[in-house]
């Protein structure tokens, strides 16, 4: 069954940036991924999405949402 959700511009960017970090065909797969790994730790997941940008600062992440929230703006 596929359905629809609601979701804010800057978690569709996250989800973006995450699907092509797990080099994953779709965002369903990478929140499953996302998912199963949580509910299979026993750890806390704070400070969890270190893991997934590893190669990228913070400053990196906040200068590619801009530019994207820029590319929406315009349409």
């Amino acid at each position: 069954m596929v359905t629809t959700i609601q979701v804010d511009e800057k978690t569709i960017l996250l989800l973006k940036k995450l699907k092509e970090f797990l080099d994953v065909s779709s965002y369903d797969e990478a929140i499953n991924r996302i998912v199963v790994k949580h509910l299979n730790s026993k750890k806390s997941m704070a400070g969890s999405l270190g893991k997934y940008f590893k190669n990228y600062s913070s400053e990196k992440m906040v200068k590619e949402i801009k530019e994207e929230r820029k590319k929406i703006d315009r349409f």
